[in-house]
């Protein structure tokens, strides 16, 4: 199984409010192995780089972080660029 395809499973198993065994039995593969994809991941780092482009620049936004495992961080703050960035590094280490 591909990385992206256990990363897949691993977000619709947090989405799913189930527990591992009863996701495991939905999806029809062993909870042991449910467990080594989701320790590859935290071992990989479960980051997943995505390339975005700040199409112009606005001095007050919204904006909202959508996180691999589907939680969102959203905020109407004003951000210079270099908090933002500090944003960002924060948000990948969680």
């Amino acid at each position: 199984m591909s990385s992206a395809q256990r990363l897949r499973l691993l977000n619709e198993y947090e989405r799913s409010g189930l527990t591992r065994r009863a996701y495991c039995e939905q999806i029809g593969i062993p909870v042991s192995t449910f467990d080594y994809y989701r320790r590859r991941q935290i071992e990989a780092g479960n980051r997943e780089l995505v390339p975005v482009r700040i199409a112009e620049p606005v001095k007050h936004s919204r904006f909202t972080v959508v996180l691999a495992n589907g939680r969102q961080v959203k905020s109407g703050w004003e951000f210079g660029g270099e908090d933002l960035v500090r944003l960002i590094r924060v948000l990948e280490r969680a």
